[in-house]
């Protein structure tokens, strides 16, 4: 299993810089998810079951990355791109339903006639197409030709477009791409599909009651949802880059992506079929985690972020599942105990018990007396012949009588033949039997046999043993102590935010709940069996 085995410490406790910093962004990033919730608001008006989609499109749009919608026609995956647009000041959006016979001309703009008679120059007139849009949404993208393909790797990666002998920088925020099958195999489509870095399924209304207000709103799908106060500028956004930069990945949002890598891998080699996710693609997702905590008014990511994972790592959508459950299981198994080291610290305070046992309980065999066996089915009762025909019990049913009440029992003889039933009851002396027969109560003993039996004697460490060991055991309550603190602290200010998460359902926080939960639970329990063994040494 893959995990950072390190302790986990906060930043803030040990520095004071940055808990200011992280207090002053937190008023300006307060201000930053008042305006993502308002344009959220705005862009879902009107538009059913289609949240996800346009929340991770916002996401997208912010993070300088772009979305690929898988669905049947229909279901508005162009009009969340016409919508995202009013998102932004001076939207301008363009979009295009490709085809095999689509041109650059008609996607990138036609070639400047001016430009070329004039100065023998090769220049397209971009402003009214894609390399003048904001938004860009891009239909049946799959069908594109390959200089449509090319030109629109560099635009997706580096946000250039070349223009004749010009790099132009072009100011798009997000190119929404659209179809209802995935990339065909084998037409080396893989560099562009690997471009889009979220992925996610739209489907058509499913709610009744939804659908009903679907057929019965009159308004205008595609006005201006946004309240100019809402609207994001170019100014803005180019200050939210340099503050995403400095949010945070925690220990437990490393230690994740790391343990869902290792399970792709793992499930790659069961299921044969690739995932496709190397290094510039995490190296992406760890902006979009961060990006999603800044416009949530975090300086951290936090485990909740880390559910958006699942829209980036599908290949397939016989994946999803998967990924959605390895997410939730990583978050809900270790998430803060990894994090928290409990691991290490588990494996501590065994080794002292194993010690501490070892050092103070010393093996002793004696010799003692059990009862003889007889063919794995009978004790034999010494001396009862003398009353009786028969001298056997069954095994079975001496092991049930109690030393209170009498119990009737099967005597049997040497053939093993039911001879008489008897009332007994155990002896309080062991190895013995106590039968009542004609008013009278008999004790007659058991056969048995010798057995060697190793017993454990008690003995008083040595006076540096028993330092050692009391350094030891403050230093581990030390540590839980430490760990609790810090809970009391720090970690109840992002679990306050779990519910209100921009991008993640709040169904999702009860896993990072129950995580949390289990690690308070198994701190305590490692404290009271560090307070165990200290009972155990100081009490020989």
């Amino acid at each position: 299993m893959l995990c950072l085995k390190v302790v986990y410490k906060s930043n803030y406790l040990h520095n004071p810089q940055l808990w200011q910093q992280n207090a002053t962004l937190n008023t300006i990033k307060m201000t930053v998810k008042e305006k993502i919730k308002g344009i959220l608001g705005g862009l879902s008006e009107g538009i059913y079951e289609k949240e996800e989609a346009i929340q991770l499109a916002l996401l997208s749009s912010v993070a300088g990355e772009s979305i690929f919608l898988l669905g049947p026609p229909g279901v508005a995956k162009s009009l969340i791109a016409r919508r995202l647009k009013f998102a932004f000041k001076d939207g301008k959006s363009f979009e295009y339903l490709m085809n095999k016979f689509s041109t650059p001309d008609e996607i990138f703009g036609p070639v400047s006639i001016k430009k070329l008679r004039d100065e023998d120059k090769y220049e397209r007139l971009t402003e009214k197409y894609l390399p003048g849009s904001n938004v860009v949404f891009l239909d049946e993208i799959w069908k594109a030709g390959p200089s449509i393909q090319n030109a629109l790797l560099t635009i997706l990666n580096e946000k250039i477009y070349r223009n004749g002998e010009q790099e132009v920088k072009v100011d798009i925020k997000s190119i929404i791409s659209a179809s209802n099958e995935l990339p065909p195999h084998g037409e080396n489509l893989d560099a562009l599909w690997d471009r889009f870095l979220l992925r996610f399924i739209i489907q058509e209304i499913r709610e009744k009651g939804n659908f009903i207000s679907m057929l019965t709103n009159t308004s205008d799908v595609y006005h201006d949802p946004i309240a100019e106060k809402y609207k994001i500028s170019n100014a803005e956004l180019e200050q939210w880059e340099q503050e995403i930069s400095k949010v945070e990945l925690p220990i437990e949002v490393i230690n994740t992506i790391q343990m869902m890598r290792f399970k792709m891998e793992e499930f790659e080699k069961q299921s044969g079929i690739p995932f496709a996710v190397f290094d510039r693609r995490w190296k992406k997702i760890g902006n979009l985690l961060r990006t999603s905590a800044f416009l949530n008014g975090r300086a951290q990511a936090d485990l909740m972020d880390c559910f958006l994972m699942v829209h980036c790592l599908w290949s397939e959508p016989s994946q999803i599942e998967m990924l959605k459950e390895s997410v939730a299981e990583t978050i809900r198994k270790h998430g803060y105990s990894i994090a928290l080291n409990l691991g290490g610290l588990r494996k501590e305070v065994a080794d002292l018990e194993e010690e501490v046992d070892k050092e103070i309980n010393v093996e002793h065999t004696v010799n003692a007396e059990r009862l003889y066996l007889i063919e794995h089915l009978y004790y034999e009762v010494l001396q009862a012949s003398r009353l009786f025909d028969g001298q056997y019990v069954k095994a079975a049913e001496f092991e049930r009588l109690t030393l209170d009440d009498y119990q009737t029992i099967g005597l049997y003889d040497s053939e093993k033949k039911l001879t008489y039933k008897i009332k007994a009851k155990k002896s309080d002396t062991e190895n013995k039997i106590e039968i009542y027969h004609n008013s009278k109560a008999n004790t007659f003993e058991m056969k048995t046999e010798k057995q060697e039996q190793k017993k454990f004697i008690r003995r008083k460490p040595h006076p540096i043993v028993l330092k050692y060991w009391e350094e030891q055991t403050t230093h581990l309550l030390g540590y839980t102590k430490e760990l609790r603190a810090q809970f009391a602290t720090e970690t109840p200010a992002p679990l306050k935010h779990l519910k209100s998460n921009l991008f993640v359902h709040p169904s999702k926080s009860e896993l990072v709940e129950a995580n949390l939960n289990d690690a308070l639970n198994e701190i305590s329990s490692l404290e009271l069996r560090i307070e165990k063994v200290i009972h155990a040494y100081k009490n020989v």
